[in-house]
C-alpha cells in the first residue's frame, strides 16, 4: 500500500463536487493525500484550494458554451499547465465530459504518463456510442456511478470500467410506506440556464402545489452560493417557500417529504434513494431540443433509465409551461396509491444501486484508484 499520493482532481458542477469530495475522504483513510485541483464547496471542505472557481465550468447547452468559450479555453490551458507543473501521481476528472476529454487528451499529447481516471462514465448508452472507444487511448480507467455502465463500456470497447456506486447512496432510506403528509420539495437545478428556464414554471405551479392534500409547505433545497439569489426570487411568489442550503437539513427534508417536483439530473437519483415520489421536468434550450428529438425523445430521469421502465412522469420540451406539467403533478402527489407505487419501485432501484449488477459488483472507488495506480507504478513501501 502506498504511503502518500499526489492527486489532482477536477469537478465541474455540484454533483461532481460531491463525488470528488467523497473520493478524497475515502483516499485519506488509506494514504496521505497532497491535493490540488478544481472544485466547489465540498472539495474545499476537504482542504482543496481551487485553481479557479468551479462555476466557470458549469455551463450547459450550446448557447452557454459559445458565450463562455474564451473562458473555457483559458481554463483548459490553465488546468493543463498546472497539472504538468504539479506532477500528480493520479489525475481524476469528475464528469464535465467535454472539458475532461479535452484536458486528458491535451495532457497525453504533452507527455503526461501518470494515471488518468474519468469518474462518471459518459452516457454512451444514450447517444454517440462511438465515444466509448475514443476514450481508451487517453484514460486508464473509468469509474461508473450507474450499475449497468461497465457492461455497456465493455461492449463498446471503451476503457476498463468499474461500478463504484454513487454518493447519492448516502441519501438511502428504508421507507416502506408513502407518507400521509409533509413538505413538497421543488428543485429548479443549479446552473444559471436551468434556473432561468425553470423558476418561472415552478412559480406558476407553486400555489396549486401548496394546496395538495397533506402538503405542509414548499421547500427548495439549494447550494449556499445560490441562497440569496433564490430568496430574492421566491419573495415574489404567491406562497411562502423555505430555502434550505445545509446538506443535513436536506437529508431530513427528504425523509419527511410528501413528494417532489424536480429538474432532471443527479437529484432524481438522490430523491429515488430517499424514496421520495417525484415528477421530473426539463425545459430544453433550442439546441438541446433538436438533439432530444433526434434521439427519439428518450427517458431522461435516472430512476427510469436505471430501472429501464417509466416509473417517474417526465415532461421535457421547449417551450415548457406550467399548465402542461401541473395536472400530472397533482395526480401523482395528491394520490397516495400513485406515490406508493413509486416508493415500491425505488426500493428495487436502491437494492440494485447498493449491490451493482452481476458480474459487475459494486467496488470502493478509493481502492480502485489505488489499484489502478499500483498497476502502473511500483507501490511505495511495498
Amino acid at each position: 500500500m502506498p504511503q502518500s499520493l499526489r492527486l489532482f482532481i477536477l469537478a465541474g458542477e455540484p454533483s461532481g463536487d460531491r463525488i470528488a469530495a467523497d473520493l478524497v475522504a475515502r483516499l485519506r483513510e488509506r494514504v496521505d493525500v497532497t491535493l490540488a485541483g478544481v472544485g466547489g464547496d465540498e472539495l474545499i471542505g476537504q482542504g482543496l484550494v481551487s485553481l479557479f472557481p468551479m462555476s466557470d465550468l458549469a455551463v450547459m447547452g450550446v448557447t452557454d458554451v459559445v458565450l463562455n468559450l474564451p473562458r473555457l479555453l483559458w481554463r483548459l490551458e490553465q488546468a493543463a499547465r498546472h497539472i504538468l507543473a504539479f506532477r500528480p501521481d493520479v489525475v481524476v476528472l469528475v464528469d464535465a465530459q467535454d472539458f475532461s476529454k479535452l484536458l486528458a487528451a491535451r495532457l497525453r499529447k504533452r507527455g503526461y504518463t501518470g494515471t488518468l481516471i474519468l469518474y462518471v462514465a459518459p452516457s454512451v448508452w444514450a447517444r454517440n456510442p462511438e465515444r466509448a472507444a475514443k476514450l481508451k487511448p487517453i484514460f486508464d480507467a473509468v469509474l461508473a456511478v450507474l450499475p449497468f455502465e461497465p457492461e455497456v463500456m465493455a461492449r463498446l470497447e471503451g476503457p476498463p470500467t468499474f461500478y463504484v456506486g454513487h454518493p447519492a447512496l448516502g441519501e438511502r432510506l428504508q421507507t416502506a410506506a408513502a407518507p400521509e403528509s409533509g413538505p413538497i420539495v421543488i428543485l429548479p437545478g443549479s446552473r444559471e440556464g436551468e434556473l432561468r428556464r425553470h423558476l418561472p414554471i415552478l412559480r406558476d405551479m407553486a400555489e396549486a402545489l401548496s394546496r395538495i392534500d397533506g402538503a405542509t409547505h414548499l421547500a427548495l433545497p439549494t447550494l449556499p452560493r445560490l441562497r440569496s439569489r433564490l430568496e430574492r426570487e421566491v419573495a415574489t411568489w404567491p406562497v411562502p417557500v423555505s430555502i434550505i442550503d445545509r446538506r443535513a437539513d436536506r437529508h431530513a427534508l427528504y425523509a419527511d417529504a410528501l413528494g417532489a417536483v424536480c429538474v432532471s439530473g443527479t437529484v432524481t437519483l438522490e430523491l429515488a434513494l430517499a424514496r421520495v415520489p417525484m415528477l421530473v421536468l426539463y425545459a430544453l434550450d433550442n439546441h438541446q431540443a433538436k438533439i432530444f428529438k433526434t434521439l427519439g425523445r428518450p427517458q431522461v430521469s435516472l430512476p427510469n433509465i436505471i430501472l429501464d421502465r417509466r416509473v417517474v412522469p417526465e415532461f421535457v420540451a421547449t417551450p415548457l409551461v406550467a399548465g402542461e406539467v401541473l395536472p400530472a403533478a397533482l395526480a401523482l402527489l395528491g394520490n397516495k396509491n400513485a406515490r406508493q407505487a413509486q416508493v415500491d419501485a425505488f426500493g428495487e432501484l436502491s437494492d440494485m444501486m447498493e449491490a451493482g449488477r452481476p458480474p459487475f459488483g459494486r467496488q470502493d472507488p478509493a481502492e480502485r484508484v489505488l489499484e489502478i495506480w499500483g498497476r502502473q507504478r511500483p507501490l511505495i513501501g511495498s
